[in-house]
Parts: C-alpha cells; structure tokens; sequence
C-alpha cells in the first residue's frame, strides 16, 4: 500500500522547484529595469560599457547554446538502451587535437573581448577632449558631498549637471583636513550615466559622465561601507544650460538672515548655539557673508533647493525634517554615541523643533 505521508510532502517540494525558479527569473529581470539599470543609457560615459555588455552577453550566449547543446546531444547519443549488456562504456582518455581547440578558443574570446574593456576604462577615467566641467566629490559615512571649484559651490546628496557638458569628477572618500572620519572605500555609480568607481581615503579617483537629456538620475554607493551602506544614495539632476545658470546664480548668493522677531530669527539663533548642547553650526555651514567654508556636516546654504535628505533617503519637507531633528537614528541607521559618525540625538524641546524647522525651511 502507497504511503500518502511520505509522498506529499515530496509533491510539494516538486511543486515548489518551478515557483523558486519563477521568483529567481523575476528578480533577475527587475535588477535589469527601472532609472538605475545599465541598460537603459542616458549618456556617451554609460553608451560603452552598455555596448560592451551587449557584445559579451551575445558571446555569452552563443558559448553557452554551444556547450548545453552537447551536454544535451551526449547525454541523448550515450543513454541507456534496452539491449545494453550492462557493460561500461569505452572508456577515452583524452583528445589532444580537441583540448587545444577548446583552450585556443576562449582565450581568444577573452582577447577580442579584452580590446573594448580596456578601451572603455580609460575612456572612463581619461580627461574628456571637449570642455568639461570639474566636480570634486567626497564620500563621507554616509553622505556624498559635492563641490564646484569653478564656482565655489558646495552641496550634498544631489549633484547638479548641465546636459550635453561632460562632467569630470575628482573623488576621494572623506577630506581628512575637515573630517574625523578617517574613511573607508566607497564606490560611485550611476549606471545611465557613466560606469563605477572607487572612492579611496587618501587617493584621487576620476570618473566622466555626462546626460543627453535633462532629467534626474539614480545611482548609490556600490561598496559596502559599514551600518548605513544602504542609505548612502546618488542623485544626478541634469538640467538645460538656462536651468543650469540659473541654479548656479542661486548657489552663489548668500543665505539671507531672517528678520530680528520672527520665528526663523530664533530657529537661526538656535543653530549656531544650543547652550551646554552641541551646536547644528559645529558640523553644518551656513554661508551668509566672507569665504565660505565647509563643515564636517553637509553644507544647509540652500537646503530647500534640494528635493531630498539624510544620504537621499527622505523627502525633503516639513514632516521629515522635524522627525529627523527629533530622533535622527529613527530616520537613519546609525549610531552616534558608539561611532561618533552622523547626526547626533540633541534632545530638542517642542519649542525649539518649531524654531529650527522654520529656519531650514527658509533656507532656499
């Protein structure tokens, strides 16, 4: 008699197989989709390596079809028959005419393939031939930070281009000169716009992209970099030349200071003292006159210019901004008192959250 306990779960698990190899299927193809897939370029920087895929996948496919081909044909060609006396095969021991043909082969598939990889790196990596624009980025736990040589700009989160401008980026991660985080590696990437790279402490990386289109792209660090790697994100805003001007005549121009009296007054008083608590001024700039200078934390001149925060990771508004001055590791993984990396708890009143949150949001 047919034991039905052992069989059902046997059934289930012959059931299970196509459902596990359908969800696998599904994942690969959504990591192939959306704003931040290699597939879909959007710029000369993200064209090549895109091509390059293109020429390695339809290589890759052939070799495979060749390979299951004859994993198929032998096992069809040398199966058991009814009349087999039971016998083993003849056995072979090697064919040297054969292991020469499929070692020359790949090798030579790894060398034609080898050409447009090398290529492309430098074309990556070499000073662009037209006229180009500079941005220094700094890769910071966990935050990047962006400043414009030419124009003495410094921002975070969202790095703002010109379309059709090759942009030329000098990275490294943390500017120990300002920071206490000695660094660790971490990596830029922004698949429609240009390949990765590594951001070294101590070492300067370059990297080129540029958009065809104006439009805002996603990208994040590629490195695993400690507690909140995660939430370190990349937003490339690209923007017609116009547009462009116009946000760099608004970068350049001071912040206003509020008027004596009004809430925003005492929200900025605020920032720059806390009492026996640790100042928003002490790792946040917020440049209103003479040289400006960064800070440890990302520069608030124009906060609200911005559409996100904390690494990217939050809309910027009035709800999140008060949270995140509430209980930032709420908002954000990190751990403060242990690491002494991110935005400290500085246990806010009521009052003085009203205060603060007016003020930044003044800050446009």
């Amino acid at each position: 008699m047919r034991d039905r306990s052992t069989s059902r779960p046997s059934t289930r698990r012959r059931r299970l197989v196509p459902l596990l190899a359908l969800s696998v299927l599904a994942l690969g193809l959504g990591a192939c989709a959306g704003d931040q897939s290699a597939l879909h370029p959007a710029g000369r920087y993200a064209q090549e390596p895109h091509d390059l895929i293109v020429i390695v996948g339809v290589i890759a496919l052939v070799v495979f079809v060749l390979v299951q081909g004859l994993i198929i044909y032998s096992a069809w060609r040398f199966r058991e028959r009814a009349d087999d006396d039971g016998s083993l095969p003849e056995q072979v021991h090697g064919n040297t005419r054969l292991e020469i043909v499929w070692t020359v082969i790949p090798a030579l598939i790894l060398a034609v393939i080898a050409v447009p990889t090398v290529q492309g790196i430098f074309s990556q990596m070499a000073e662009p031939d037209d006229d180009y624009l500079t941005i220094e980025v700094y890769g910071h736990r966990w935050w990047f930070e962006y400043h414009y040589p030419d124009h003495d700009i410094y921002t975070a989160n969202e790095m703002v281009i010109p379309v059709g401008t090759p942009v030329r980026l000098e990275m490294t991660a943390t500017d120990p000169a300002r920071s206490a985080d000695q660094g660790v590696i971490h990596s830029f990437w922004v698949p429609r716009l240009a390949g990765k790279q590594d951001l070294v402490p101590g070492q300067l990386t370059y990297l080129n992209l540029e958009a065809d289109e104006p439009g805002r792209y996603l990208g994040m660090c590629a490195e695993y970099c400690g507690l909140s790697h995660v939430n370190m994100r990349i937003r490339v805003v690209a923007k017609t030349d116009a547009e462009y001007q116009a946000w760099v005549e608004q970068q350049t121009t001071p912040a206003e200071v509020p008027e004596d009296g009004t809430l925003e007054a005492e929200g900025r008083e605020l920032f720059y003292d806390l009492g026996d608590r640790m100042a928003c001024a002490s790792c946040h700039a917020v440049w209103e006159d003479g040289a400006r200078n960064p800070n440890t934390g990302p520069d608030l001149t124009h906060l609200m210019s911005r559409e996100e925060f904390a690494g990217a990771i939050h809309d910027l508004n009035e709800e999140n901004l008060r949270a995140w001055l509430a209980d930032p590791e709420s908002m954000k993984a990190m751990d403060y008192e242990r690491d002494g990396i991110g935005m400290p708890n500085l246990n806010l009143t009521e009052d003085e959250l009203d205060a603060l949150v007016a003020y930044l949001l003044a800050l446009d």
